[in-house]
Order: structure tokens, then C-alpha cells, then sequence
């Protein structure tokens, strides 16, 4: 085998030139930040993204890792890829002051306690760091009754065993006597969906309880719309539920596509839900053009227990981006470019869907062919896994965004344009904030 060959310039999955190689904190951020830790996607496995992520870890300055876990736990609301990097912080081979800070910032669920404790053990049982038993005792102490209870689950590793570990001390008498109960196993059980149907109560009326009661979180009342219309629960308390709680939901874009596939019957008023949730977001001014992949890649689902795609995701960017702008013409591109019928919502997810088959990857001639259609564009959003066949050029005079939504190493968003990775709703918001500082 020679060794002194000429060297390989980066290449996407299906052959495109791809990006230079960058720096290994951009490589991480690319990786992390549209990460489903473990899951499969259309080109790599999960464990392969995986190892890449720690490889780059112990790359990258402690604080700059520090920072990615907070962020991507706290903007783009991920779970389980912040825990990662925070378990790679803890074992960086540049130690930082402070790792207990990051641990509490990242875990925000009750049950992120037990999953960070397997992250740490899955290659091995060792034990805790000092700061790793700082960072678990404080977030601990964030916790009440309710939460305790609905994430004391049986299994392999238990709350009480974090609580062990960690050797936290309870902030106050009342605090004491919840962890005691939490130990003893005597905390009551919590009125949750799962809990009451598990002890056989009828569906219909726990779900109307609760929901007449606001004990059911918005993003438990999206999850659970099948059930509920499969059980006849009452259209018109789903419907206040669902409208009443929009704004306020946090609830990314993409949850309320899943909502209304589930629910066909109800997509009217998730849609006006969706569009609720994202009233609140400033204007992007002048003329805006949106180029959604509808290649085949990216009907691959974002994990291996959702019916939703990274399609779906850039679809519900776009109808994000479509409600936001003061003018604007979608396309969606394949094997060519298509421009899509001037709609909102739903219905735009629809026909981004439907524009033309799922195919080939030509990014770069579509391109091309929507800057001649419209050459006057103030800037042009491309939202894909960044897979292409062909060269893609700059986006010429208009501002160019490559909104990748996939973990895949080399993508082909480079040059002139600036490239975001996620499908939050926090990737618009930086587009609107960065042209708000210019």
C-alpha cells in the first residue's frame, strides 16, 4: 500500500466537493447540534456519530465544550448529546474549573440524572469525579415531589442510586424528608397520563381531567392527540388546550408537523397552534427565497422510534421562515428546483412534500436556477442534510444561509455562505439577530 499519495479533498455521501477541513470545535458543532444521539441516520450510524463526537471532544478547549453543552441542552433543547459532552468535559485531558456549574445547566429533568450516570458508566463503571458529584448534587436539589416521582423508574440505574452517589444535602428539613421518601420508596405517585392509564383508568376521562385540571403538559398533549382522538375525548377541550398553551409552549415546529400527521382530523387547529407558537418571532425584511432538500436522504427519520423525518423538520423551518418574512417564494429541489404554491402552515408542508419525487441530490444546479428566477433576492435559505452530487456555488449578491439539519462529517455549505446547524427555531432567530447586527 502507497502511503505518499496526493491528498483526497473531503467529499459529501454522494460525491459532491465538500467543506475544507475546519476546526475541530465547528466539526463538533456540525455533529452535535442536529444530533439524535445513537440513532441511525440515512448515511452514518449512530454509533459512529458517536465516537466522532468524543473524538472531537477531547479536541476542542474545555470552555468552548462547556459552552456547546449548554447550548445545545438550552437553546436547541436536545437531551442526550449534552450529556455526552458534559461526560467528555468531565474526562477532558484539560481539566475545568467549574464542570459542576455545566452539569447542573445541562440537566433539567429528573430523569437526566439517571441517563448522564449511564453516559458516564457505558464504557466502563468507575468512579465519580469530584466535581461530577457536585454537578449531580446540585441538580438534584432542582427537583420537587411531582418530578421525583414521575422519573422513579425501575431500572437498571435508580434516582435513589444517583442520590447515593452523589451525596447531596438536602437544602432544607422538607427536603430531607422527600429524599427519604424517594429511598424508602414511599413517594406518592404522581397524577400523571402514564400513571393513571397503567392502574387501567378509562382514557376519555383522565384525559379530560386532566387536561380540565392543566396537568398536562404541552408537549404530553401533542404526543398524546392520537390517543385522545382514538379514546373520543372532547374536540373542543383539545382545541382551548392546544390554542390556549401555544405561545407559551416552547414546543419546536416540528413537534406540531408530528401532531397533525398523527391527527389528520385535528391538523386545522394544530395548525393554528403552530401558528401561535410562532406569532411571537420578529420580521425578516425584504425578499427572502427558501430552497427546502426534498432529496431521498432526507426522508430518513430522525430517530428510530418517530415517524417524523429530517424532511419533515425542514419543512417545518420553511413554514417557520414563511411566516416570518415579509416576502418570500419557497422551492423545494431534487433532482431540479420547484417552486411551491404561495401557502402557509400545514398546507405548505404539504405541498413541499408533494412538489416532486424524493430523488437525487442537485443542489447546485437548483440553485443556480432559482438565483436566475429570482436575482433580486435579499437572501436565500437552503435547509438540508448538505448531501449533494454537484458543485454548489455562492449564493451570489443575496445573503446566503445553509441551514443543515443532519450530523453528517463534510457538507457542502461552504464559501459564502454562513452555515447554522439544528431545526429549532433558534436556528431563525440567529439569522434575524446576526442581520440585526449589520
Amino acid at each position: 500500500m502507497r502511503l505518499n499519495v496526493a491528498n483526497q479533498s473531503p467529499r459529501t455521501h454522494e460525491g459532491a466537493p465538500a467543506v475544507p477541513a475546519r476546526s475541530p470545535l465547528d466539526q463538533l458543532r456540525r455533529t452535535v447540534l442536529s444530533c439524535l444521539l445513537w440513532e441511525n441516520s440515512f448515511y452514518e450510524d449512530g454509533v459512529s456519530v458517536a465516537e466522532r463526537i468524543k473524538t472531537l471532544a477531547a479536541q476542542v478547549a474545555p470552555q468552548d465544550l462547556a459552552a456547546l453543552a449548554i447550548e445545545a441542552r438550552g437553546t436547541m433543547r436536545l437531551r442526550h448529546a449534552p450529556l455526552l459532552l458534559v461526560r467528555e468535559l468531565a474526562r477532558h485531558p484539560v481539566k475545568l474549573a467549574g464542570i459542576a456549574d455545566v452539569i447542573d445547566a445541562v440537566i433539567q429533568r429528573a430523569d437526566e440524572l439517571t441517563e448522564f450516570l449511564a453516559i458516564y458508566w457505558k464504557d466502563g463503571r468507575q468512579a465519580l469525579s469530584k466535581q461530577t458529584k457536585l454537578g449531580l448534587a446540585a441538580a438534584f436539589r432542582k427537583f420537587d415531589a411531582y418530578q421525583l416521582a414521575k422519573y422513579d423508574r425501575a431500572d437498571s440505574i435508580k434516582l435513589r442510586d444517583v442520590l447515593f452517589l452523589c451525596h447531596a444535602k438536602p437544602q432544607d428539613e422538607a427536603q430531607a424528608q422527600l429524599w427519604k421518601a424517594l429511598v424508602d420508596g414511599t413517594l406518592p405517585v404522581p397524577d400523571t397520563w402514564e400513571t393513571a392509564l397503567s392502574s387501567g383508568a378509562d382514557k376519555k376521562t383522565t384525559f379530560e381531567r386532566l387536561i380540565a385540571e392543566r396537568k398536562l403538559g404541552y408537549l404530553a398533549l401533542l404526543r398524546n392527540l392520537r390517543n385522545m382522538h382514538q379514546a373520543g375525548v372532547d374536540e373542543t377541550l383539545v382545541r382551548e388546550a392546544l390554542l390556549a398553551g401555544a405561545a407559551r409552549s416552547k414546543a419546536l415546529p416540528f413537534r406540531f408537523v408530528a401532531a397533525a400527521r398523527a391527527v389528520p382530523a385535528w391538523e386545522s387547529t394544530i395548525d393554528e397552534a403552530m401558528r401561535m407558537a410562532l406569532c411571537e418571532q420578529p420580521k425578516l425584511t425584504g425578499r427572502t427565497v427558501v430552497l427546502v432538500d426534498v432529496s431521498g436522504s432526507m426522508d430518513c427519520r430522525l430517530s428510530g422510534k418517530s415517524d417524523l423525518s429530517r424532511l419533515d423538520a425542514a419543512c417545518a423551518l420553511a413554514v417557520l421562515v414563511r411566516g416570518i418574512a415579509e416576502e418570500v417564494r419557497v422551492f423545494s429541489f431534487s433532482e431540479r428546483a420547484v417552486e411551491v404554491p404561495a401557502r402557509s402552515g400545514m398546507a405548505l408542508v404539504d405541498a413541499i412534500v408533494r412538489s416532486q419525487p424524493h430523488a437525487s441530490t442537485y443542489l447546485g444546479a437548483a440553485l443556480e436556477s432559482v438565483k436566475a428566477k429570482v436575482p433580486q433576492a435579499d437572501r436565500i435559505i437552503v435547509v438540508t442534510d448538505e448531501q449533494a452530487h454537484d458543485v454548489v456555488g455562492g449564493p451570489g449578491m443575496a445573503r446566503g444561509y445553509m441551514l443543515n439539519v443532519a450530523a453528517y462529517e463534510n457538507g457542502v455549505g461552504y464559501g459564502d455562505w454562513t452555515r447554522i446547524t439544528g431545526f429549532s427555531e433558534s436556528v431563525v432567530q440567529y439569522i434575524q439577530a446576526m442581520e440585526a447586527a449589520t
